[in-house]
C-alpha cells in the first residue's frame, strides 16, 4: 500500500473524514516523495491532486507518481482554486494537516466558511512515526555520513582551532562522501559553551582542557540522522571524567530499555533516574530524545511526559546530558532504531574523551 493509499485508509475508512488536505511541507514530501509542491488534494474516490508552482511543475510531473500534478500560476488564487475543483465531492468537512491562521481564513472563506474546516494534523504526523524499510535505509546513509564526519571532528579537533573551522572541515567531509546537506546547525561548542545544550558554533578559539560538544547531523534523500560525542582537549580532569562516565552510564542504561511496547515517558526515566542518583540530575535540563526522519525532531518523544509507546520501526535518538554552568557540559548521543526484540544504533562513532575508547 502507498502512503496516500495510507492515508484514504486512515482518514476515510477509520475516522469517516470527507476530504483531506495536505499543506505542510514535510508532509507533501512524505506523501509524494516530491519536495516543492504546494498542497495535496485527497478525495476518498479517484486520484488525488498535487498543485505545484510553475518552478517545480516539471520535475514534480517527472518525480511523482499515482497522482495528478495541476499547474498553480501565480494569478491563481490556490484557495479558491481547492474549493472549485472539491465542489462536485460536496464535502461536509475539509479536513486539514496544518495551515497558519491567516490561510486557514482564507480556506474558510473560499469554502464556505470555518465550520467546513476541521484540523486532522495528527494523521499524516502518526504515519511518519513507523519508518519502512526504505526510510531506514536512507536514515542508515544518512548516520553513515555523520559517523565519518564525526570522524574528523575527531581528527582536527585541537587547541588552537577555532568551533567554526571543525564545524567546516566536518560539513565538507560529509559532503565531500554523499550527504545532501546538513540535518540541523552543526554544533561545535567548547569551553564554558559546552554547557549550552542548543549552543552553536563560533570564533572562539579551542583552548587546553576544553570540554567539546560535537553534534552533528546529515541527510539522504530527505532523511536526517543526529550525533553527539564530547571531547576533551588534553587530559580530562578528575571532574570532567566524572560527568562523562555518568552520562555514558545514563545513556546506556536507557538504550537498553529501548524496545516494542516501552512506554517512552519510562526510557527517559531510566536515563534521568541514573543522573539524579549521582548528585546531578538538575543539570540534566532537557528531554532525553526525540524521533528522527524527514525532520530532525519529531515524534515519538522521549520525555518525562511523553504519551508515546515504542514501536518497531520507530528512529529516535538517546541523548542524556550534563551540563554545569560556568564549567562545562557532556553530552553523548545516538541515533537508534526500535527493532522487534530491541534497539539498534545507526550511528556507531566511539564514544571519545579526549580522543580516548
Amino acid at each position: 500500500m502507498n502512503r496516500i493509499e495510507a492515508l484514504k485508509q486512515l482518514a476515510f475508512t477509520d475516522r469517516k473524514l470527507d476530504i483531506y488536505l495536505t499543506f505542510n511541507s514535510i508532509n507533501l514530501t512524505y506523501l509524494t516523495g516530491f519536495s516543492g509542491a504546494t498542497a495535496l488534494i485527497t478525495p476518498e474516490k479517484g486520484e488525488s491532486t498535487l498543485f505545484v508552482g510553475g518552478v517545480n511543475y516539471e520535475q514534480a510531473k517527472e518525480e511523482t507518481k499515482g497522482l495528478t500534478v495541476e499547474l498553480l500560476k501565480q494569478s491563481e488564487n490556490l484557495f479558491e482554486k481547492i474549493a472549485s475543483q472539491t465542489a462536485p465531492i460536496k464535502p461536509n468537512k475539509y479536513a486539514v494537516d496544518a495551515l497558519s491562521i491567516e490561510a486557514w481564513r482564507a480556506l474558510a472563506k473560499a469554502v464556505g466558511g470555518e465550520e467546513k474546516l476541521q484540523t486532522s494534523s495528527n494523521i499524516v504526523r502518526e504515519m511518519r512515526k513507523i519508518k519502512d524499510q526504505k526510510e531506514i535505509q536512507f536514515i542508515r546513509e544518512a548516520c553513515k555520513f555523520t559517523d565519518l564526519g564525526m570522524q574528523v571532528a575527531a581528527e582536527i579537533l585541537k587547541p588552537g582551532v577555532k568551533e567554526k573551522e571543525v564545524a567546516a572541515e566536518v560539513e565538507y567531509a560529509m559532503r565531500k562522501k554523499g550527504s545532501d546537506g546538513t540535518a540541523f546547525e552543526t554544533i561545535v561548542a567548547s569551553g564554558v559553551a559546552s554547557a549550552f545544550p542548543h549552543g552553536s558554533c563560533s570564533e572562539r578559539t579551542i583552548r587546553e582542557g576544553d570540554l567539546v560538544v560535537v553534534d552533528l547531523g546529515a541527510i539522504c534523500k530527505f532523511y536526517r540522522s543526529d550525533l553527539t560525542r564530547t571531547f576533551s582537549t588534553g587530559k580530562p580532569s578528575e571532574k570532567q571524567n566524572k560527568i562523562y562516565d555518568i552520562v555514558k552510564l545514563a545513556q546506556e542504561t536507557a538504550f537498553k530499555a529501548i524496545k516494542p511496547k516501552a512506554k517512552a515517558s519510562e526510557v527517559d526515566m531510566k536515563a534521568r533516574q541514573v543522573i539524579e542518583t549521582a548528585g546531578y540530575g538538575e543539570y540534566f535540563v532537557h528531554n532525553l530524545g526525540h524521533g528522527v526522519g524527514l525532520e530532525i525532531h519529531e515524534p515519538p518523544v522521549l520525555s518525562p511526559d511523553s504519551k508515546d509507546i515504542l514501536a518497531t520501526g520507530n528512529v529516535v535518538t538517546d541523548e542524556p546530558g550534563i551540563y554545569l554552568p560556568g564549567h562545562g557540559g557532556v553530552r553523548i548521543e545516538d541515533t537508534v532504531l526500535v527493532t522487534e526484540d530491541g534497539a539498534e544504533k545507526l550511528t556507531v562513532a566511539p564514544c571519545n574523551l579526549s580522543i580516548r575508547c
